[in-house]
């Protein structure tokens, strides 16, 4: 697995996400010497986690996609040869429950059973859904030829060529569409049911609703949950994944240092050189780089540039004016408020499924505790000790609110939102006093202390036909040898997302590396 020369090739890796563990391990595994540093104190970014009173909960992430024969993390994990966590299915994957409504709407993983369950709930609603099959199937075949989306110089787009085949022109004709279009193009555009159950899928995984979704992007977003694909529940936590790709990097001479800030980025002619590196005791160095490799978002990776341009104002990096002027025209991000539970187990229902989503209200949004994303441990999944469980729910929320007031109104406004989510959650979890054991409460400041994301964002760049596939992010940017994972690039979201960025752009600097010239930017 190692390439001619590459060890004599020094790689910073700038945050310990995923995405960044995926790219620094397969790298170490090609003799790349690669060094990774990360602010927090354990890896994993918004798929790490953290105890409490016996209790393990995971920060953000609660599920994964790609575990399957075939999938991202299957393909990533057999090249570093090293096992698979223990996971289980997600079945259903969501239970989605809709204003005034006691009974779920099941994205089942079986294919025919959650046919069955759409005719049931969204009666004459099946061409809509054949189309998003369709449009699936081409474009999770597409994906599987490892392209490079967007293209941004010759090879590329010759990776982009080769992975086109006579099915994928057939989803060219909507690479401009949304779902809100297609729904209107069947007459169901006024199906409230259906369009709230698609805003809340949706607002997930595109971080926007039907109206404004790119359809191809949300056609993978709502197929992906189905055999022979779904969603897994790992054992032990989202640590997991983390720890394993922790142990292939180190295994294969690759080092990892917790609690080391990256704050700025050198560049000379338009190539990255030097990462500035602050350890949290104060100590500051440069670390020079053949590559650096960035785990951060696109308005983070900005700042880490201009903030070298400040320190030595006679190098103006004109290569990313166009792109800083780009991340400024980007919609608001989200932010999240998360309330972590740890409780007996008798406050779940039976047979409770280990993620839903409730929607209270239909006037209301889809965010600010109106709607909640609800992840609930298993028996024996390492999360809770015996007898006891977790409860996660999430909702996105305006992050600009949260750092408007002093401290007692930023305070009071947590307290809030943490009752009135215990409010909601009593519909259905038995919330009583005497079974919580623990409670605890994290907005968009606690995601920005602890993942070091421009004001605690998450989720990405919202999935819209503007942003989504060929018009997003490039894990290559304008900067040589300055390349960009995570969930601000295509795919985007989720552990699966990132990992695909990361082979993508592992895939890029070897290609680099084998050219006999600098590619073009």
């Amino acid at each position: 697995m190692v390439s001619i020369g590459a060890a004599r090739q020094n790689v910073v890796v700038i945050g310990a996400g995923i995405g960044g563990l995926t790219a620094a391990a397969l790298l170490a595994r090609r003799g790349y010497r690669v060094k990774v540093f990360d602010q927090a104190i354990v890896p994993g970014g918004c798929a790490s986690t953290f105890q409490r009173r016996g209790f393990t909960f995971d920060v953000g992430a609660t599920q994964v996609a790609g575990l399957e024969p075939g999938g991202i993390h299957h393909q990533i994990f057999d090249e570093l040869a090293i096992d698979l966590p223990a996971a289980s299915e997600c079945d259903p994957a969501c239970a989605v429950f809709l204003p005034g409504e006691s009974e779920p709407i099941n994205v089942w993983r079986d294919p025919d059973r959650w046919r069955a369950e759409r005719e049931r709930q969204f009666p004459g609603s099946g061409p809509f859904w054949a189309l998003m099959k369709s449009l699936f199937d081409y474009s999770w075949r597409f994906q599987q030829r490892q392209p490079v989306l967007p293209p941004r110089n010759s090879w590329d787009m010759w990776q982009l060529i080769q992975a086109l085949r006579p099915d994928t022109l057939l989803t060219l004709p909507f690479t401009f569409a949304t779902v809100g279009d297609i729904l209107r193009r069947y007459g169901l555009y006024d199906n409230r049911r259906l369009r709230t159950f698609l805003d809340m899928q949706l607002k997930l995984y595109s971080q926007t609703t039907a109206d404004k979704t790119a359809l191809l992007y949300a056609a993978t977003a709502l197929g992906v949950s189905q055999a022979p694909h779904g969603l897994f529940h790992l054992k032990g936590s989202m640590q997991v994944l983390c720890d394993r790709l922790t142990q292939a990097l180190e295994r294969e001479g690759g080092k990892l240092y917790m609690g080391h800030t990256a704050t700025s980025i050198a560049t000379e002619k338009g190539k990255a050189t030097s990462v500035n590196i602050t350890h949290q005791k104060g100590v500051s160095w440069w670390e020079a780089a053949d590559h650096v490799v960035a785990n951060v978002t696109v308005q983070n990776l900005v700042r880490l540039v201009k903030a070298t341009e400040t320190k030595a104002t006679e190098t103006k990096t004109t290569e990313m004016e166009g792109y800083e002027k780009r991340v400024q025209k980007l919609p608001p991000a989200s932010g999240a408020f998360v309330i972590y539970l740890g409780v007996e187990q008798a406050a779940v229902p039976a047979d409770c499924p280990p993620h839903l989503q409730f929607l209270y209200d239909y006037d209301g949004p889809i965010a600010e505790n109106n709607s909640l994303f609800v992840s609930v441990s298993r028996a024996g999944d390492g999360r809770a000790p015996a007898g006891k469980a977790t409860i996660t729910a999430s909702s996105f929320t305006d992050v600009q609110q949260w750092y408007d007031g002093d401290e007692d109104s930023y305070k009071a406004m947590k307290e809030r939102y943490m009752q009135t989510a215990i409010s909601r959650l009593k519909d259905y979890f038995d919330l009583r006093s005497e079974h919580i054991v623990h409670i605890e409460g994290a907005t968009p400041r606690s995601f920005e202390t602890f993942t070091g994301r421009e004001r605690g964002i998450v989720g990405g760049i919202g999935q819209q036909v503007s942003t989504f596939g060929p018009f997003g992010f490039a894990t290559r940017t304008p900067i040589k040898h300055l390349w960009l994972v995570g969930d601000s690039t295509h795919p985007g979201e989720g552990t699966a997302g990132v990992s695909y960025s990361a082979m993508t752009a592992v895939r890029q600097i070897e290609a680099d590396k084998r050219s006999k010239k600098e590619p073009n930017q």
